[in-house]
Parts: C-alpha cells; structure tokens; sequence
C-alpha cells in the first residue's frame, strides 16, 4: 500500500508515529473516510470542512489545504494503478511530551492512507442488529470523526462480519442512534426518518445529502428521538456512508423490510449515483 505521510509518499511499511504523538497517547486525532469516482474525490470539500471544525475544536493546525488533499489523492490512485481507492485522512495532534500541557498544536501527523476499494454491488441487502452495546454520548456538542473509536470497535465485535450486517446502536434511555459505520434512515407512508443530531451521532456526509435530497424529491422528513418500535414498524430501512452510498437494510431480526425494492430507497439512490456522475463529469 502506498500512503503519504506529512508530505512524502511512502510505502505502508514505512510509516511510523511517536509513541509521544498525542494522537497515541489521548486519543487526540481525527479522520474522514471517502472514495473517488472516476479518481475523483467525491464531496471532499464536505469532508474537509468537517475535518476542519474538529481540528479547530482542538486547536490542531492544519497545515495543508483542501487543493493539497485532493492532489494527494488523485496522485494515490494514480500510483496505484489508476484505479478508485478507498481514502482515510488521518489528523492526529502530534509529538509532544507527557502531560496535557499545550495550549494548541501546531505540528500535526497527516497521513492520507489508501486501500483498494472492494464494495458490494448497489442495491445489496444487509441485515440490520440491535446491538448490546450502548451508544455513548459524544465528548463535546456534536460527534467528531475521532480516535475515540473503542465505542465502535467493542460494537463491531457483536457481529460475524460488517460484510453482510449492520449494528444499530440505541442510547442507554433506548432511543436508536446510528450504525457502527453509519447513519439510519426508515420510511413509512413516503415519510423519511432520521434520528437528529441531538442524540449524538455523527453529521455523515452523505446522511445531509439525502436530507436535503429527500425534501427536494417531495418527501416530508423527520428528524427527532425514535425507539428501536417505531424503526421496526417501518416499510423500508437503509443506512448510508461516504463509501458504501445508500445500502438498503432487509431485515433486523424477524423483521423485514422492503429492501432493494423499497421505492423510497431507489429513488434517493438513483438521485446520489446521478449527482456523483455529473461531479465527475465537470471534474
């Protein structure tokens, strides 16, 4: 795997990080997972403004722009042999010693690592699960995209594979949050819903894209504190992310769902493949 790490490429194998890198030692770091199209970066800018408010939050200089971002990872492809990759840009605080001394952060590690992109075929099914494991409350007003993952990574383990399931958190009070790797969304009676931001679950890039295309399409949206029933009494059920798009849910339990043939799903899906491919083209 070729990866670039603070203004060089390198192979995988060369990449190495402090152990007094603050991202090692709190946690302190953030990150965004996207793909390209065509070598195109799809909604990138999205994903860097996201990426940028985290790091303000937590007075992490940035020390590259969004041109340099999208450079790198057009250059990766490239030198992958030109096909569409999966991307993770990587932010952590950087080297400083123990103690929670500075004030702010002013040589981060970036590092942008790319991986083939292997991804299910549109319109494949997964099978919702209700995990054990409780959605925790996010450390400050809105969900960022951090190092914080142990949340995720305890959830993960309830499942045999991410291949073919999804994990849906609820709070410790019951009400559904998001997925493992993405948000929910479930129609009933051509009405769209959502959990909102307030829960505590991450503002996914693509999970705004559908908002806002679903009220464009005609659809009456809702968004608010649902429990695990109201999302079971649903006709259709699908989850979204910067990678796998719009994938349709079949079942969670012994409950099912419409799946690939939910009309609501198809229609927003058909919409998000169109918008990609006229960002491509005017690439």
């Amino acid at each position: 795997m070729i990866c670039w790490m603070n203004g060089s490429y390198m192979d995988a194998s060369e990449l190495t990080i402090s152990p007094f890198d603050h991202g090692f030692l709190y946690g302190l770091g953030f990150f965004e997972t996207l793909r390209t199209y065509e070598q195109e970066p799809v909604f990138l800018q999205e994903h860097f403004n996201r990426l940028s408010e985290a790091l303000a939050e937590y007075r992490i200089q940035m020390p590259y722009t969004l041109s340099d971002l999208r450079e790198v990872i057009k250059e990766l492809d490239v030198r992958n042999g030109g096909e569409d990759g999966y991307f993770r840009i990587n932010v952590s605080a950087g080297v400083h010693d123990l103690g929670l001394a500075p004030t702010h952060y002013p040589k981060p590690n970036v590092i942008v690592f790319r991986k083939p992109l292997v991804i299910s075929a549109r319109g494949t099914e997964k099978s919702g699960v209700w995990l054990q494991t409780s959605r925790n409350t996010p450390e400050t007003d809105i969900r960022h995209k951090s190092h914080h993952y142990g949340n995720n990574v305890r959830a993960r383990m309830e499942l045999p594979n991410l291949a073919h399931y999804e994990g849906f958190f609820c709070t410790d009070n019951g009400i559904v949050t998001e997925g493992i790797t993405s948000n929910i969304f479930w129609a009933r009676n051509d009405i769209l819903y959502t959990p909102s931001i307030d829960t505590g679950i991450l503002p996914g890039i693509t999970r705004g894209w559908v908002l806002k295309m679903a009220e464009e399409l005609g659809y009456n949206v809702r968004e608010g504190f649902f429990n695990r029933f109201e999302l079971e009494d649903a006709h259709e059920c699908f989850i979204t992310n910067s990678v796998q798009e719009l994938v349709p849910i079949s079942q969670i339990g012994n409950v099912c769902f419409a799946g690939e043939e939910g009309p609501v799903y198809q229609r927003i899906h058909r919409a998000y493949v169109d918008e990609i491919m006229q960002i491509v083209r005017r690439s």
